[in-house]
């Protein structure tokens, strides 16, 4: 039986790369495919959008603006990804019995099966 065997040196922590928010579906890419994602996001959601019946249709979401900060013109990533979050769940549609909220496509899934609570 050997003796255990202890580590005195604790490995360099690695920082996760930044990640950046998709205004469009809220899902989170690399700074580098964000840039990939972004117009098949958009052509996938005109499509789906083209699809509903035209009550369920919305308006083209808007890529969310930022002020930059700095000289070097760089700008603040948590404040992007929270405006790009809020763009993504205003895309989300309320239930008319349960309220709960889907993506358009999804609430007409959604609906077939909701039934309205029974009142005691």
């Amino acid at each position: 039986m050997g003796w255990p065997i202890l580590y005195t040196e604790q490995p360099p922590a690695t920082k996760a790369p930044p990640t950046v928010v998709c205004y469009i579906c809220g899902r989170e890419f690399g700074t580098k495919s964000i840039g990939i994602h972004e117009p098949q996001c958009l052509k996938k959601w005109h499509l789906e959008n083209d699809r509903l019946p035209k009550n369920l249709q919305r308006p083209e979401p808007k890529k969310p603006e930022v002020r930059t900060i700095g000289a070097k013109g760089s700008y603040d990533l948590v404040a992007l990804n929270e405006a790009a979050w809020h763009s993504a769940q205003s895309q989300l549609v309320a239930c008319d019995i349960c309220e709960r909220t889907f993506l358009p496509d999804r609430l007409l899934v959604h609906q077939r099966s909701c039934k309205p609570k029974k009142t005691k």
